[in-house]
Parts: structure tokens; C-alpha cells; sequence
């Protein structure tokens, strides 16, 4: 599967947090993620990611254009819904994709923990 990985700045720790719980399971797979998450994942927890631009920068923007042309299969997306984003709009199209192409879209560690579970039983 292609899994795309973004977190904002105050989830980035549970994203590693949450990439190093799975790493078995994320090294089988093609990942993808925005710049800094991207970067921490790899030093951090020796993934190999593709890294796409920042968030602010147009990452969002990119892996829903990847989306959109079926190129990305799942979508975990720690959001930060206690900080204002600067790039909201883009966050909200990239949510609004995934439902648009049914694709699954965890936005909190909870969801993710369900949704990367269920891929390691497939």
C-alpha cells in the first residue's frame, strides 16, 4: 500500500511515536510524507519516506493531488485541532479528498493505531 504520513508541529512526536509502534509494518509499504514529518520519520525511525514538501508550502496540496489520482491508499493525519493552521484550507481539501475517493483518513493517534492494526491482519 501507498500510506501517506503528515503531522502538525505539536503531533509530531506521537507520529513518531506512533511510526515506531508500526515500524514493521510501514517498512512493507511505500510511504510518503510532508517535509519535517517526513525527515523525523527517517532519522528518527529509520523509515524510508518519500519526502514532499512542507504543509504550509503545498505538502497537503501534493498528496492530494497523489490522492486524487489514486496514487495513495491510506491517509494518517495528526492534526492539531487545538492550533490555528495558516494553511487550513488545504488541510480541509486534503480531509475532503479522502472522502470524495474513499479513502481511509485517521486523523488522531486512536484511529491510526485501528486503521494501521487492521492493515497488519490483512
Amino acid at each position: 500500500m501507498r500510506i501517506a504520513l503528515i503531522a502538525h508541529d505539536r503531533k509530531k512526536d506521537d507520529m513518531v511515536a506512533l511510526a515506531t509502534e508500526f515500524a514493521p509494518l510501514l517498512r512493507q509499504h511505500s510511504l510518503m510524507g510532508t517535509g519535517t514529518t517526513g525527515g523525523r520519520l527517517q532519522t528518527e525511525v529509520g523509515l524510508s519516506v518519500e519526502r514532499l514538501l512542507s504543509g504550509p508550502l503545498g505538502g497537503d496540496l501534493q498528496i492530494g493531488a497523489r490522492l486524487s489520482a489514486g496514487e495513495v491508499d491510506c491517509v494518517i493525519f495528526l492534526r492539531d485541532p487545538m492550533t490555528a493552521q495558516p494553511h487550513e484550507p488545504d488541510i480541509n481539501a486534503l480531509v475532503r479528498a479522502c472522502d470524495v475517493h474513499d479513502v481511509p483518513c485517521a486523523t488522531n493517534v486512536a484511529t491510526a493505531r485501528m486503521v494501521l492494526g487492521e492493515l497488519a491482519r490483512l
